[in-house]
This record gives C-alpha cells, structure tokens and sequence, in this order.
C-alpha cells in the first residue's frame, strides 16, 4: 500500500511501524514541543503531497494534532484506538505498538479536518444519545470514535471533533445504533 500524504509521526519507531505497514515518508515531530521549522515542513509537505497528522491517542498527542491543525488547515488526520496501541506489555501506548492491520485501516480512514462547517448533530443530539454526562457516557464516546474513526474524545472536545470531520446526521445515527444494539446484547 503506497501513501502519497507525507505521514506526520512523533518519534523513529512511528515511523518503523508505519513502514512496516505501507510505503510512505514521514516527518517526525520528536515530541509535543513541536519547533517552527518542524512546522514548515509540514507546510511545505501539506502544498506539495499532502499531510496525514498519525499521532499516539493520548494527550501528547493530541496537544501535537492540535498544533499541527492551528498552523497547518486541512491535513489529513488518521486515528487509532488505544488498546490497539497498548504495549503488549502495558508499558507505554503509542502508534509504535499498533499492528500493520490497525495501521493500514487507520490511513485507509483518515479524514479532513474542516473549520468552517455544516451542522447537522447538535449538543441536544450528544445529550439524548447519553454521550454526555451519563453512567456509560465515556464507553458510548470510545465506541462512537472507533465506529466513525475520529478517535476518542472527552464530552468536551467531541462536538468539535464531529463537526470538524464533518460526520452526517446519518453516519452518527447508524453508529449510535451499533453501539445500542450491543448494549442490549450485553
């Protein structure tokens, strides 16, 4: 699989396991404190090829997605859940750890971030889906950012991320009732 997005990493061994999965070039912020002339390659990679944004999905990795799309608008940003990125061991969660099968489907679903959106899911639809501020609130949310691959977001950050990828009314309603359907399994 050959990528033609330059894929943004945060260390050497991101990039050992996104080369194990696909042919693609990286460029590696080496951590959160992302200096200016890392942000100008990404710059000059997001005018020329393209960018996919692939951080760790924990906090540091949010705090560099979110710089990267402050100075860099409409990369790409691929996603990964966090128990396919547990060290087998425990110790450490991070793309490195991720299988070449979670890596591949996580490029294969990477979406745009976009500023300047259409609503269509409102904070109403979030609270009445119990997405927000319920007993089973954050299990619902880390099952919702697995099914619509935008990650896993507080009930804070997680209308802003619906809205930035542009989820229809539909995608969000189908994901809801997978993850009823599976409540009521249980």
């Amino acid at each position: 699989m050959k990528i033609q997005e330059i894929i943004v990493v945060e260390g050497k061994d991101d990039t050992t396991a996104i080369r194990r999965a696909v042919d693609a070039d990286t460029i590696e912020t080496n951590g959160s404190a992302i200096n200016a002339e890392t942000i100008d390659r990404i710059r000059r990679a997001q005018q020329t090829r393209g960018v996919i944004v692939f951080t760790d999905p924990d906090y540091p990795g949010q705090k560099i997605r979110q710089t990267i799309t402050e100075s860099v608008p409409n990369c790409k940003h691929a996603f990964i859940p966090k128990e396919d990125a547990l060290h087998k061991r425990g110790k450490g969660v991070g793309v490195e750890h991720a299988s070449v099968e979670v890596i591949r489907k996580a490029l294969r679903h990477a979406h745009i971030m976009k500023e300047e959106v259409e609503i269509q899911i409102t904070q109403e639809d979030l609270l009445t889906a119990g997405l927000i501020g319920g007993p089973k609130a954050k299990e619902r949310r880390e099952k919702l950012g697995k099914l619509l691959s935008i990650g896993y977001t507080n009930g804070k950050q997680l209308y802003k991320r619906l809205m930035m990828f542009q989820i229809s009314k539909t995608e969000f309603s189908k994901a809801l009732a997978v993850i009823f359907q599976e409540e009521t399994d249980e």
